[in-house]
């Protein structure tokens, strides 16, 4: 449904482990529309995990707290007009500690930045700031769980501006990471 033809982070973690053995793969998804897509692919895969941030209710009108796969899904929904403080509770409170349980082998970062308080899509109120903290959490994570290894593919992001400064923080992040 929606935006895409391929669902390009799915494929990913399926090459990742017919290509090169990765067993546990982790999709941190914190684009503001829930990836049902993903969701769906990964739904009763118990090495496979999904977390999510994003607006609810919003199109596709999937990610609540109840959809869980096999205990492998872990949605953060979050309302219209939510900002920075909200969004880094949930992950703090529901997406890092159930990344740390799960012990991914990789991890894979879709990294919608329609979230962002500028975008016309949606009510979320993220700033730059914000998806750089994100990325330094998964940054840290991968590194301690993963041996460093994360991937990050861009997703959503339809205010042009708004999208190329909060990409440019993601990326900074990334790179100070691999220095």
């Amino acid at each position: 449904m929606g935006f895409c033809f391929f669902n390009s982070i799915a494929i990913a973690g399926m090459y990742a482990r017919q290509a090169h053995g990765a067993e546990r793969i982790a999709v941190i998804d914190f684009d503001v529309h829930h990836g049902n897509g993903t969701q769906d692919i990964f739904w009763d895969d118990e090495n496979l995990f999904y977390a999510s941030t994003h607006q609810m209710p919003l199109y596709p009108g999937t990610g609540s707290l109840s959809e869980t796969g096999v205990g492998n899904i872990w949605n953060a929904p979050l309302r219209p007009g939510d900002g920075g403080e909200t969004f880094r509770e949930a992950f703090l409170d529901r997406i890092l500690p159930a990344l740390r349980h799960f012990g991914p082998d990789l991890v894979l970062v879709s990294a919608g930045f329609d979230a962002h308080r500028d975008d016309p899509l949606a009510n979320l109120e993220l700033m730059e700031g914000d998806f750089a903290w994100a990325t330094q959490q998964l940054v840290e994570a991968a590194d301690r769980y993963a041996g460093g290894r994360l991937v990050s593919m861009l997703e959503g992001g339809y205010n042009l501006a708004a999208l190329a400064r909060s990409a440019a923080v993601h990326v900074k992040v990334l790179m100070d990471a691999g220095s």
